[in-house]
């Protein structure tokens, strides 16, 4: 496996996870306005780590 597939496997893999954590913090049944706070703000981790994501492969291919 390629070095840039484990990249593309692992940022994609990140940002689900970030997803559901914030999906669940938010729909939590007990959730006060904390919670549900907490949630958007994990929920911004998404694009986050997509954009750094799409930045490493970048500038890899653009090494090769």
């Amino acid at each position: 496996m390629k070095p840039t597939d484990i990249l593309r496997i692992t940022i994609l893999l990140a940002a689900m996870a970030s997803l559901v954590l914030s999906v669940w913090l938010f729909f939590a049944n007990d959730s006060t306005m904390d919670d549900k706070l907490n949630g958007i703000f994990v929920g911004t981790w998404v694009h986050s780590i997509l954009a750094l994501g799409g930045f490493l492969i970048a500038s890899q291919k653009r090494g090769n």
